[in-house]
């Protein structure tokens, strides 16, 4: 995860827009959006949600924004002791405030973020799910169906034969796996709705309790 991404995702956060946030940063609206679309793609998740004239932070975004205002304040303390040591040299009080600086960022982002992987793997996969949903409604719109057990999740990203009214792709990328790297499984009908859509969590196996309990659209 790039520093420079999570600032850009504080400025943008923090302005509640892009447009505004690139002006603060001094950049163009571009590289805000491209920087914020490379930290979604390395943790898995939406981190904000396109509003009229404003956007506004997922419960993803929020956890993340929490986190990542502590690192950057840790960050900035360091780089400011670093400049006045270069300015009249090192002391060892500043010498000591930067080792310590340092301790906490190990002692703050590693336990809490390795604590926390379990959980953020589940929430991960609840939030692909939600966003193949999303697509497979979108697809139906246009086809009048859902996909067929054949076609399966494929037939978002690629035109089948048999469907002249396709107007994909409905993923903006490849159909992702789940977080454990498994491909999502896909049942239509459903046994509670239009269709399934599941992952059996970290085991790979149906049932299940914790990060091994299955995750579904129902």
């Amino acid at each position: 995860m790039d520093v420079k991404d999570l600032r850009y995702f504080v400025a943008v956060y923090e302005a509640e827009g892009f447009s505004r946030a690139s002006r603060e940063l001094g950049t163009v609206q571009s590289n805000v959006s491209a920087r914020i679309r490379n930290l979604e793609g390395t943790l898995g998740i939406s981190l904000f949600e396109r509003r009229y004239r404003r956007v506004a932070p997922t419960a993803g975004g929020d956890k993340l924004y929490r986190h990542a205002k502590k690192v950057i304040s840790s960050l900035n303390d360091a780089e400011r002791a670093l400049r006045r040591s270069r300015a009249k040299g090192f002391t060892l009080l500043e010498l000591l405030v930067v080792v310590v600086i340092i301790g906490l960022l190990a002692g703050f982002v590693a336990p809490r973020y390795f604590s926390q992987v379990g959980k953020s793997e589940v929430n991960v996969a609840k939030a692909q799910i939600d966003a193949l949903e999303k697509a497979l409604d979108q697809y139906r719109l246009d086809v009048g169906r859902y996909p067929s057990n054949e076609l399966g999740l494929k037939a978002l990203v690629e035109k089948p034969a048999s469907e002249p009214k396709w107007n994909g792709p409905y993923l903006k990328k490849a159909v992702p796996l789940d977080p454990w790297q498994k491909p999502y499984i896909y049942k239509m009908p459903g046994t509670k709705g239009d269709f399934d859509l599941l992952s059996y969590g970290r085991d790979g196996a149906a049932g299940g309790t914790g990060e091994d309990a299955d995750i579904t659209n129902n």
